[in-house]
């Protein structure tokens, strides 16, 4: 991917959480409730316990697509490498449009409450927040994150103070004269079951934050971790309040009049925080409830806005549509999902709003789970998640189940929406971009063995994506670097006999068999191509019976020449630096994520030169490990390290998170051990944390070696 297509990484877990829980604490919380109440009366409370529930199957498995493809898009890029693009063209636009029509759904609700202060127009003041939000996203998604958190924990300390003040005035004190009676909760299930089950899929729309996580995945810092950890308190956070705040708004207004109330919110608020002087918290509830409108106006529009660019980066859209400035924000794509809400402000009704996009949303949360399962089965080693989904595929399947019976609770009317969002998005597949795409999904990996088609660069794809996420937490990259042999060959000699030298290096090392090596070197993989660089060559393999990887450089003056191919193109590259890795077998993700490692390195502008230039084992090595997470000292009488010479390297005093990983002494470099004594002039290197490793060079910094 270009740079100029790439969106700035800004977004950390405290960000996650707030995306996701503003985008969710909006018309679920200040205008559903009585609404759905009319589907099954005082158990509506209940109904978003139960959704909560359910949502967790696709909340599972888009955490698990999304820790491997950390990619803008969300649903839209999972289902288009999962099922292919007629799926993902399908996906996208349906939930970029569903996701529109939540947002424009919010905003509106910021006019209607803004018209409790002043006497103006509720569009007015509905258009006015789409253009300021729209401001905020061409700055940048740090910027929007930055008055999301704010939103969110103004939003989240207002909503605390209602559930706990409603439950002790009602429940623990005689404040609320009359107590609340039976008859708020009699009869309980207004509709029995039937009416349960159409609450939780017309209530569903409040969880569908959770989706907005998956489409700015890219910009999200360690996503392996802040994109499970964060959707799933998001989930427990939103599922409690949502819980606990409709209970109490069951509790005090009278279930004739819950049912038409469009502001129940503001309604249980006027027999609360009676603490509070004149009426105030009736106030800080609807300062409150804008906040929640401003929180999934902003958040929406950012997510949705990744749509389209996504799509556009994929061909599926115009080209214009991916374009990045230089603050790292899409502006085309911006610009188009706001100018489209403004035209929904403007046009369309609210009505049937949150149960059409459930609708659909619903059936995306089924191509989800579905293609968690595809991708399990492609066998794509590349395929390559921080999070796996628990119970698979047994939660899958249940997830498929819950939102085809919550489907068909919907209505006719809601199906025959998405019915039409499917065909329109079929026919743009069909007329416009099926001629520009090339590509088909994991799908076809599944079923190669019936014969059928594969698409080689999706693996390739993949490997690139596992390359931009870098190493996992204990991949004992630096470890391999340190213990690696390097060979300098200055004779001319042909590739077959260097791999054949190099197989029976290994063998004798790791007590492995030669002739399997060299079958496993020669032979290649659909990664191949994200492998190829000019002048250097990586070979890999993957053995049983060894505790951890092992690798061999080779550094040739003059080169050898080995067959290379990408694509459809053969052709043969004089090759100067051999990098021959082998792996435990049962670490075969381990060893990607190693070779993308490696191809990062060997991306360096002047690799081969820098590598031909080091005559030294160390100097090598180092140049390899070079990042912040190193330092080189030589240990001279009278300088700082001067304690360090005479003492063995477990005496030494240094911090606890860093290794003396290499000691250079008389031009002979080893790996020492915890017995070693250290000598003057020896040249140590010193691995660990960058805080850790920056303290010791603030410490050596007039000795470093250079």
């Amino acid at each position: 991917m270009s740079e100029k297509k790439k969106l700035n990484k800004e977004l950390g877990l405290f960000d996650v959480f707030t995306i996701s829980t503003g985008a969710m604490f909006s018309s679920g919380f200040f205008l559903l409730p009585g609404l759905a109440s009319q589907y099954t009366g005082p158990s509506v409370f209940v109904a978003y316990l139960i959704a909560g529930i359910l949502i967790m199957p696709a909340m599972f498995s888009m955490a698990e697509i999304a820790t491997a493809l950390p990619r803008s898009g969300g649903a839209y890029f999972f289902l288009d490498r999962g099922l292919g693009p007629l799926f993902g063209t399908i996906g996208g636009l349906g939930t970029y449009f569903a996701l529109m029509f939540k947002t424009a759904f919010a905003i509106i609700g910021i006019g209607a409450y803004a018209s409790f202060f002043w006497d103006v127009p509720v569009r007015t003041i509905a258009v006015m927040a789409v253009l300021f939000f729209t401001i905020l996203n061409l700055i940048g998604a740090k910027k929007t994150s930055g008055m999301q958190n704010f939103l969110v924990v103004f939003l989240l300390l207002v909503v605390g103070t209602f559930i706990i003040d409603g439950i002790v005035s009602i429940y623990l004190t005689d404040i609320i004269k009359p107590a609340p009676t039976k008859e708020h909760f009699t009869p309980f299930f207004s509709d029995g079951f039937e009416g349960v089950i159409t609450t939780v899929g017309f209530v569903f729309v409040s969880y569908l934050g959770l989706t907005q996580i998956a489409s700015v995945a890219e910009e999200i810092k360690n996503p392996e971790r802040n994109i499970p950890l964060g959707m799933l308190i998001s989930l427990l956070v939103t599922g409690l309040v949502y819980f606990l705040g409709v209970f109490v708004m069951v509790s005090l207004i009278n279930p004739e009049d819950f049912s038409r109330d469009l502001a129940p919110a503001a309604t249980a608020t006027s027999q609360l925080f009676r603490w509070l002087p004149n009426n105030s918290g009736a106030y800080i509830m609807t300062a409150a409830a804008m906040a929640a409108f401003a929180s999934t106006g902003n958040a929406g529009l950012l997510s949705s806005s990744r749509y389209p660019f996504a799509m556009s980066r994929d061909k599926l859209f115009p080209g214009g549509f991916s374009k990045v400035s230089k603050l790292g924000t899409p502006i085309p794509a911006i610009l188009l999902t706001a100018s489209l809400i403004l035209f929904f402000i403007l046009v369309l009704s609210e009505e049937g709003i949150a149960k059409l996009a459930s609708t659909f949303q619903l059936f995306i949360f089924m191509l989800i789970n579905f293609s968690v399962i595809v991708f399990r089965k492609s066998k794509i080693e590349s395929y390559d998640p921080g999070y796996h989904s628990p119970l698979y595929p047994a939660m899958q399947i249940a997830g498929i189940v819950i939102s085809f019976i919550l489907i068909i609770y919907m209505g006719w009317m809601a199906i025959i929406f998405s019915a039409l969002i499917i065909l329109v998005a079929a026919l743009w597949y069909k007329y416009y971009a099926r001629i520009k795409v090339q590509r088909e999904g994991a799908i076809f990996h599944w079923f190669a063995l019936l014969g059928k088609y594969q698409h080689p660069e999706l693996e390739n794809e993949f490997m690139t994506i596992l390359k931009e996420k870098g190493l996992r937490h204990g991949d004992p990259f630096d470890e391999t670097i340190i213990r690696s042999r390097i060979t300098h060959i200055h004779k001319p000699t042909s590739f077959e006999k260097l791999v054949e030298d190099v197989s029976d290096t290994f063998s004798t090392e790791m007590h492995i068999h030669k002739q399997e090596l060299i079958r496993e070197f020669m032979a290649t993989s659909p990664i191949e191509p994200a492998l190829i660089i000019p002048e250097v060559s990586l070979l890999y393999a993957k053995h049983d019976g060894i505790d951890h990887p092992s690798l061999n450089i080779i550094i040739t003056e003059q080169g050898i020449h080995k067959p290379v191919s990408k694509g459809r193109v053969s052709s043969q590259d004089n090759i100067k630096v051999f990098f021959f890795l082998v792996n435990p077998a049962k670490e075969a993700r381990q060893q990607l994520r190693m070779l993308s490692r490696l191809v990062d390195i060997i991306e360096r502008k002047g690799f081969v030169k820098e590598m031909m230039k080091h005559d030294g084992h160390r100097s090598i090595k180092e140049y390899l490990l070079h990042n912040e997470r190193f330092i080189t000292v030589k240990l001279i009488n009278g300088t700082a390290q001067q304690e360090m010479i005479g003492k063995q390297l477990k005496e030494l005093n240094l911090p606890s998170n860093v290794l003396v990983a290499l000691v250079e002494r008389n031009n002979e470099t080893f790996a020492p051990t915890g017995n070693t004594v250290l000598q003057e002039k020896d040249v140590i290197t010193i691995i660990g944390k960058p805080k850790s490793i920056s303290q010791l060079y603030e410490k050596y910094k007039w000795e470093i070696h250079g």
